[in-house]
């Protein structure tokens, strides 16, 4: 014999289905990853107690200011990601939710992840040392360049390996320093023949800049609207597409003549 359910009883049967949907729905793992604003590098001075930039067969030059590279800093590939914490990160400023996929190749162990960034990071370092001796006409066959940065990998660090080897081989080209003594950060990938890649991160990595004293950001063009949503304030953005256009924009920023673009 089966007894009636009163309305209350009823209710809470039902409901229980929905409890248990949204507590895994809470608590299960999300493909994504949480992000944040990472370290920063002066690829002009010393990382780890060794020099970042490091030349032979030609004579350098001692230079002021920064070139500060940025990075943001990501949960683990193995990290347990739940529905609590996006929406905790999504309304974080200094935070942010981003696809497993993007940060992570998928179907690697962190260990293959490992070797695949040391990988982007060794052809990112060859493609600068190619722009930067290409646009000062120098051979790489008698000019030799060390590029070491402890604990990064990936290719964003391209761009600014490219400005710090111009700068310490050849400044401004009039015998002042790129940066005119300032702090100026950046990101962007680069090819041998100069050209500046997007990389992702760069709303994060604004933060990094301005967190370690940087007035200046490059950023690739592409992504000058990721990178204006949480600008901090005190930071100026320089859009760049080229090499060439990235030198050209600090020496107008340095000598007050001709002009600088903004995002």
């Amino acid at each position: 014999m089966l007894s009636r359910l009163t309305r209350p009883q009823a209710l809470a049967v039902c409901a229980l289905p929905v409890v248990a949907l949204i507590a895994t729905a809470v608590f299960a793992p999300l493909p994504f990853s949480l992000a944040q604003p990472g370290l920063t590098a002066n690829v002009l001075g010393n990382n780890k107690g060794t020099p970042v930039i490091t030349i032979s067969g030609a004579k350098t030059r001692q230079t002021s200011g920064q070139l500060r590279m940025t990075t943001i800093e990501a949960t683990s590939p193995d990290t347990h990601v739940s529905l609590g914490d996006v929406i905790s990160a999504w309304f974080a400023t200094d935070r942010a939710v981003m696809p497993h996929d993007s940060v992570y190749p998928s179907g690697q162990s962190t260990k293959e992840i490992e070797q695949h960034n040391s990988a982007q990071m060794k052809q990112s370092q060859d493609a600068a040392t190619r722009a930067a001796l290409d646009y000062l006409h120098l051979s790489d066959k008698k000019v030799k360049v060390t590029l070491k940065l402890a604990d990064v990998g990936g290719p964003s660090a391209g761009l600014l390996f490219t400005l710090g080897i111009i700068d310490k081989l050849d400044g401004n080209g009039s015998g002042g320093d790129l940066t005119a003594g300032r702090h100026i950060a950046g990101t962007g990938t680069i090819d041998g023949d100069g050209t500046v890649g997007a990389v992702g991160g760069v709303a994060l990595k604004t933060q990094a800049a301005r967190r370690d004293g940087a007035t200046v950001f490059l950023v690739p063009k592409a992504e000058c609207s990721d990178a204006k949503s949480e600008l901090p304030k005190g930071l100026r953005l320089i859009p760049v597409t080229t090499l060439k256009g990235a030198v050209n924009s600090l020496v107008a920023l340095e000598s007050g003549k001709g002009s600088v673009p903004n995002c």
